[in-house]
């Protein structure tokens, strides 16, 4: 009989938490960009648009400004970002993204100050590019992720629209959320609005996990069978399935209440945080824990999750940082409100 012992060497994962974070606040900025820019477009004098404005203003600005925070810190090497500029690759999303993100910001900064301004000559221009950057914004956050084929779980056209759809839904969660904070207050929320865009959101995402199942059924789809795979041999993976589906049908529960009920304090902090939360613990399986299925060979990698900066100390600072922007924002808004409606 011969023993064969096998070694797994241990090594730095390639993403951090850094990079869920980034990720998360990216796809909370984009998609919000992308609601106050159809806003200033669609919206009428009396809409429920018009009421919707303030507090998109004020994630947009909190998430705008944190999110290329994280992107730095995941970055870790100054070289790395000056190298994008220096030597750009019209092949590589990753550099792609360098120019993307920069604009984005811009864009979303003056977006703001004009809203607040009430300048409605320029505006609703603004908005038009702001709506474009954001789409530009989305995409090269999937795609950089997609086009490493060597994970199936990760190089699938589906990847890309479920960080737009789940960033969708955690934006929807912080108007919930943050609401509250905003000169008005949840009297002047629109709830029935964002109640049926969460909707809509939550059958979009129902309607990719069908049409995901459905291709990996047919054969079209090798992230279906990884998936399964990961379902059938290892409880932690089945733990984490059984979660999504209980969340899910709770969103979905919540959803169904009057707009009544969803408008009192208690029910619309719940919703806002769970639809967070799901939306981040989205992001953290797909760097994180596929980070831990092997290329070649059995079993998952361990990850352990360091105390420092490029863990759990990480998290709480970004949260911090989010914190702290989001109470100068509704302060400062509420100190120096906007002049006007540019709604129009």
């Amino acid at each position: 009989m011969e023993i064969i012992e096998l070694l797994t060497p241990s090594y730095d994962a390639a993403w951090l938490p850094w990079a869920v974070q980034y990720f998360f606040l990216a796809g909370i900025a984009t998609t919000t960009a992308m609601m106050a820019s159809s806003c200033m477009w669609f919206a009428t004098h009396n809409s429920h648009a018009k009421r919707l404005m303030p507090v998109l203003i004020v994630i947009l600005v909190a998430s705008v400004i944190t999110a290329p925070v994280s992107l730095l810190a995941d970055l870790q090497q100054p070289g790395r970002f000056w190298h994008f500029y220096a030597y750009p690759t019209s092949w590589s999303w990753m550099s792609l993204g360098a120019f993307f993100l920069p604009v984005f910001v811009g864009l979303s900064l003056l977006f703001s100050f004009l809203w607040w301004r009430g300048n409605t000559a320029l505006v609703k221009p603004v908005a038009a590019l702001l709506f474009v950057s954001a789409v530009s914004v989305l995409v090269y956050s999937g795609m950089e992720v997609m086009v490493v084929r060597s994970r199936p779980l990760w190089s699938t056209p589906f990847l890309p629209i479920n960080f737009a759809l789940t960033g969708w839904l955690a934006s929807l969660g912080a108007i919930l959320l943050i609401g509250r904070w905003v000169p008005g207050g949840l009297k002047q929320l629109p709830i029935s609005l964002v109640r049926k865009l969460s909707r809509i959101a939550v059958a979009l995402l129902m309607l990719c996990a069908v049409v995901w199942t459905v291709s990996g059924l047919s054969g079209l789809e090798s992230s279906f069978d990884a998936s399964i795979r990961l379902f059938q041999r290892f409880p932690v993976w089945r733990f984490g399935l059984f979660g999504s589906v209980i969340t899910g049908v709770f969103v979905i529960w919540m959803l169904g209440l009057r707009s009544s009920t969803l408008s009192k304090y208690w029910p619309s902090m719940l919703l806002g945080v769970v639809m967070l939360g799901s939306a981040w613990m989205f992001r953290w399986i797909i760097f994180m824990a596929v980070q831990g299925v092997p290329k070649y060979g059995a079993g998952l990698y361990l990850y352990s999750m360091p105390m420092d900066g490029d863990g759990l100390m990480g998290i709480i600072g970004v949260l911090g940082l989010c914190i702290a922007m989001l109470c100068l924002v509704t302060y400062l808004l509420e100190r120096f409100p906007s002049k006007n409606s540019v709604v129009s």
